[in-house]
């Protein structure tokens, strides 16, 4: 939707459409925003499944199949139907994935700020950084979109006073990445937690990742600057640094886009 600029648009998501019941569900939630707005809901689907995709397609809104849009003409030139043609309602997720996801994402969230740096062992990732330069988003982010287990540690005073990372840490070096970011974009986000404290001041801020990045560059550990940087291209890039295989759970999804109505 960024190729039309001067239309803002509100998107919404409505994940594993895999079911009759779930498409009848769908179509009654865009025929319900239809008739509240004076806006022709704009659908994206990703649906496999031929019968929910028709339900979908008797709702009140303007529906485009990204699966269908294509496949039918690559299965011309391929010479053969696709394997989702014939009987086939979803990309299948299995259990051992799926459980992996939720594993990592538990992960995440028992180990952000620090916490139980005595388990990092069971981390497929170690994100360093000075407070507030993204580590926990990234670290959310990994572990959901890349089922990784991603711990997260903030630099404390002692560790920039010594400017050394710490022997729990070096000993996992392999596992963890730098991030950093720009003091100005850093003094402004601290300053919205705590206004007016040193903490928040430009100086300290300059200070610390100077500090940090000297640390990083100590033992070569990849660094990765947060600033102005969308968090799914700095997982990207810690993926790729540190070699560790991609795992996206797919999903059945539609998303809803509003523009004019055509009525």
């Amino acid at each position: 939707m960024a190729q039309f600029p001067d239309i803002e648009f509100e998107t919404i998501t409505l994940a594993f459409v895999d079911t009759r019941e779930k498409a009848e569900d769908a179509r009654e939630q865009i025929n319900a925003l239809s008739a509240q707005s004076e806006y022709q809901p704009f659908v994206f689907s990703t649906l496999v499944n031929d019968e929910a995709q028709f339900i979908l397609e008797e709702s009140d809104g303007y529906v485009i199949s990204l699966f269908h849009s294509f496949i039918g003409s690559m299965e011309n030139f391929l010479g053969m139907p696709s394997s989702q043609k014939q009987g086939v309602s979803r990309i299948s997720i299995s259990d051992t994935t799926y459980q992996r996801r939720l594993d990592a994402i538990d992960y995440a969230l028992t180990h952000d700020d620090g916490i139980r740096p005595d388990q990092y062992e069971e981390a497929d990732v170690i994100l360093v950084g000075v407070s507030r330069c993204g580590k926990t988003p990234t670290s959310l982010y990994l572990a959901m979109n890349f089922s990784l287990k991603v711990a997260n540690y903030p630099l404390t005073v002692e560790d920039l006073e010594a400017e050394e990372l710490p022997d729990y840490l070096l000993i996992h070096q392999q596992k963890l990445a730098g991030l950093t970011i720009k003091p100005v974009p850093l003094s402004r986000i601290r300053r919205q937690r705590r206004p007016d404290s040193n903490y928040s001041s430009l100086e300290i801020c300059q200070a610390e990742l100077a500090k940090a990045m000297s640390m990083f560059e100590k033992v070569s550990i990849p660094v990765f600057d947060t600033t102005n940087t969308s968090i799914e291209e700095i997982s990207s890039r810690v993926v790729r640094a540190l070699g560790l295989a991609r795992e996206r759970i797919r999903e059945s999804t539609i998303t809803f886009n509003k523009s004019k109505k055509s009525r």
